[in-house]
């Protein structure tokens, strides 16, 4: 019997998954915007490269539908659209509220303690005034909070969702009025965890999402390059 073929040595990443992720960055945090159109061009000359690696990496934007080609015209950077925005939020709210209930029932008390750091950086954040930093710590919450259900499959999930929710909580930064109410509306999920309150829990994750989606739906309506 042959022996079987040995695995070959790969690099740690490529050149093409080098300038995806920073590509991938730069659509999250809106330095990309969206509509935006990307020339090959430009970026092979901007990161120093051939066309190959670009192509390869704008390729693979494209599978994960961060990216769309228009024939005829080019690739651009996706705009999600109201109907997308609220499927985004309602899966994200079947994700997360499965997560809190996990948390609740296995009596997850290192969920609590950690959920409560989450919202206690998104307060240090707000103190200073610093809405991207906010923003982060926001994102960190919601990962923290399915993270810590335990559950491989809902964080997997989840996780497919964050560039589009880091692209809504982009847009999203200097929409509330006091940056104290998102806090308050992470430190009631968290709270209603702690205490065992399932139905509470569910509420508070639902009403935040319903807001960002009202405060999404202002922000397109007076802003339209924002949109997202």
């Amino acid at each position: 019997m042959s022996s079987p073929q040995p695995f070959t040595r790969v690099n740690r990443e490529s050149t093409a998954g080098l300038i995806t992720r920073q590509l991938r960055e730069a659509i999250m945090y809106g330095r990309l915007a969206p509509g935006a159109q990307l020339s090959e061009a430009a970026l092979a000359a901007q990161f120093g490269v051939s066309r190959g690696p670009l192509r390869e990496a704008t390729q693979r934007l494209v599978q994960e539908g961060l990216v769309h080609a228009e024939p005829n015209r080019g690739l651009f950077v996706k705009e999600l659209n109201d109907h997308e925005i609220k499927d985004l939020y309602a899966a994200r709210i079947a994700i997360e509220t499965a997560a809190g209930r996990s948390i609740i029932r296995e009596q997850r008390q290192e969920a609590v303690t950690a959920l409560r750091a989450a919202y206690e950086a998104m307060q240090t954040a707000a103190e200073k005034g610093d809405l991207e930093e906010l923003s982060d710590a926001d994102l960190h919450f919601h990962e923290v909070l399915v993270a810590s259900a335990g559950s491989p499959r809902l964080h997997r999930m989840h996780q497919t969702l964050m560039v589009e929710t880091r692209m809504c909580l982009t847009a999203l930064q200097g929409t509330y009025r006091d940056p104290e109410d998102q806090v308050a509306e992470h430190r009631r999920i968290a709270e209603a965890i702690a205490s065992a309150d399932a139905e509470g829990m569910v509420e508070a994750v639902e009403s935040h999402m319903q807001e960002a989606l009202d405060r999404l739906s202002h922000s397109q309506g007076a802003a339209p390059k924002a949109k997202v």
